[in-house]
């Protein structure tokens, strides 16, 4: 399918999805988050993808949203959202209504998503590094939540995403300054995984999605990732349970005795997915 602000392609079972308004720093539209969703649950239904990378073009991730649009908001007072194109979570994605809200739903997505995060990335930017599971950073990235600069609020579940990566006080800090800080710093604090030269950022992120493609479980993954964004919401004893079944299931899977079978026979694993 063809977008008009992002661009995808996939390749060694590896789908990279790119926010691709350049000239704008791939500031945030309606248009850009009904086409990121789609291609997100696109990728997630596409048994042919193990892994999805998310980065911008040009020199920038994302500046958040873009400010005609807020210009515009200021002046009606309310926000027009253009609705997001309407997909079913993905097979062996989260069903929990925690993941249903409009910028919440990345944790359906059964397959690891990883941001590279390639320079400004802030706002609305900002928050959806926060939703991917692994977040790599170039060098010269630069980080803000923005919103206290613009009169807004911590929007879109940050205020619940960000402390639990952080710590609560310095997510207040990056919150209500608003303050511009550098990925060294990111790293320091929790938020990226990792901070790469520039130049090696996609090599980085690809290479890691192709690890996932091509020596782990699909099935493991999705089940892992479901497992981990629900038991935020569970206690012990209920993600205990919930472990416990997963377990049984996985006994009776393909992938479970092509697990075995490839370390007993010092070969590269066939995994696919059931």
């Amino acid at each position: 399918m063809t977008y008009a602000t992002i661009l995808v392609d996939t390749k060694d079972r590896v789908r990279t999805i790119t926010l691709n308004r350049p000239d704008r720093l791939n500031a945030w539209t309606a248009e850009m988050h009904a086409e990121l969703k789609d291609a997100m649950m696109a990728a997630g239904d596409d048994e042919g993808v193990r892994a999805i990378v998310l980065t911008g073009a040009g020199r920038g991730f994302c500046a958040g949203a873009d400010m005609q649009n807020l210009q515009d908001i200021g002046a009606s007072g309310t926000a027009q959202a253009r609705p997001a194109k309407s997909r079913a979570v993905p097979r062996g994605g989260s069903e929990s209504a925690e993941f249903k809200p409009t910028y919440a739903y990345f944790p359906s997505v059964p397959k690891l998503i990883v941001a590279a995060i390639n320079g400004p990335c802030a706002g609305l930017g900002l928050v959806m590094s926060l939703y991917a599971d692994v977040r790599f950073a170039a060098e010269s990235a630069v980080f803000t939540t923005a919103f206290a600069q613009r009169g807004l609020i911590a929007e879109h579940g940050v205020s619940w995403l960000l402390p639990r990566l952080v710590g609560l006080p310095n997510a207040l800090d990056l919150l209500c300054t608003a303050r511009k800080f550098k990925a060294p710093e990111a790293l320091q604090l929790g938020l990226v995984n990792r901070v790469l030269p520039d130049a090696e950022l996609m090599k980085h992120a690809h290479d890691y999605a192709r690890l996932l493609a091509d020596t782990v479980s699909p099935r493991s993954v999705a089940v892992m990732k479901r497992q981990a964004w629900e038991a935020q919401f569970q206690t012990l004893s209920q993600a205990t349970a919930a472990a416990n079944h997963e377990m049984e299931l996985s006994f009776a899977t393909h992938d479970f005795k092509e697990g075995v079978a490839h370390y007993l026979e010092k070969r590269a694993a066939r995994f696919t997915g059931n």
